[in-house]
């Protein structure tokens, strides 16, 4: 498995520390900071067992958004707002036609991070897999799912991850590209990488993949992946640097 360290469970092991059914919230096109400040409401209530394990499913309207390790040349060149949130990770975007869920899971003890990120990232590499992308994978010292270079194209992010784990409990979560432009990450250094692309699930399957078509598959994945029915496998085809490391937090603009 490709992990610093071996997980504090077994791989067929549940992650969470609950074993009732998730509860899946289908919610549309959704404001980011409305959003986020339903999961900081959520999470709350989840670490005091007031409700169960949920995930959040949904579209943003474009918007830019910085983790607490983006640089300031991170930040857009085209003069849009940027989100400053709670997030691990640097600058990303969100819109329209890219897949958001945010699971707000309350985690077993040991709590494991590392593990979690990468159920996730087992959960997306599963999903667009089966849909056609075969060679999806990881690339060690980066998170996401990536697509390896092939001709004159680079390696490439098919989607994004950016987590908060509090009072163990998890906030934030992933982004999967289906179908949306890729015209606002020209204006950002998207998550701290300047060495590699972006795409989208359409654009690698020369068809239109709509977030529809994608959501059922990525939810049943994830619930797998969390419950160890889906077993993180080693998927890495390269390594690279970890755009994060040893940089500082910077402090909130705005």
């Amino acid at each position: 498995m490709s992990a610093p360290r071996e997980p504090f469970f077994p791989a067929d092991r549940s992650i969470r520390a609950d074993e009732a059914p998730l509860e899946i919230r289908h919610l549309g096109l959704v404001d980011y900071q409305q959003a986020w400040d339903l999961q900081a409401e959520l999470a709350a209530r989840r670490a005091a067992d007031e409700i169960g394990d949920q995930v959040l499913v949904l579209e943003h309207p474009s918007v830019y958004t910085a983790g607490k390790r983006t640089q300031p040349e991170d930040r857009p060149t085209n003069g849009q707002p940027v989100v400053d949130v709670d997030r691990g990770g640097r600058i990303t975007w969100h819109g329209e036609g890219q897949l958001v869920a945010y699971p707000i899971i309350k985690l077993a003890d040991p709590v494991d991070v590392v593990d979690y990120v990468r159920r996730l990232e087992e959960a997306l590499i599963e999903t667009v897999r089966n849909v056609g992308v075969d060679e999806a994978g990881r690339i060690n010292g980066r998170s996401g799912v990536w697509v390896p270079a092939s001709g004159t194209r680079r390696d490439r992010k098919l989607a994004a991850l950016g987590i908060r784990i509090t009072r163990g409990v998890t906030m934030h979560g992933l982004a999967l590209n289906c179908s949306n432009t890729l015209e606002f990450y020209e204006h950002i250094v998207a998550c701290g990488i300047d060495d590699a692309d972006v795409s989208t699930l359409s654009l690698e399957l020369d068809r239109e993949v709509t977030v529809e078509e994608m959501t059922t598959p990525l939810i049943d994945a994830l619930d797998a992946a969390l419950a160890g029915r889906l077993k993180v496998a080693d998927h890495t085809f390269a390594e690279a640097p970890d755009p994060t490391k040893g940089l500082p937090r910077v402090p909130r603009q705005g």
